[in-house]
């Protein structure tokens, strides 16, 4: 009985390594702001240098997930 629960256990800590290992990196924030040509210095802690640039460039981001899915 404890062999198999010894394998889960393994078999877990596989599963969740590779989970890790996979995940989606964060960006980091940029100190020039990333929507376009803007050019204007970015927020502290942020990468955009104001809400309608931060959601212009989601906006954009959208477009061409929807384009690779189609």
């Amino acid at each position: 009985m404890a062999d198999i629960i010894d394998e889960a256990n393994q078999e877990y800590d596989q599963h969740l390594t590779a989970a890790i290992a996979n995940r989606a990196k964060p960006v980091p924030p940029s100190p020039i702001c990333r929507s376009g040509d803007c050019g204007e210095q970015s927020l502290p802690g942020t990468s955009y240098c104001c809400k309608e640039c931060r959601e212009d460039a989601e906006k954009v981001e959208r477009a061409k997930q929807q384009r690779k899915a189609a």
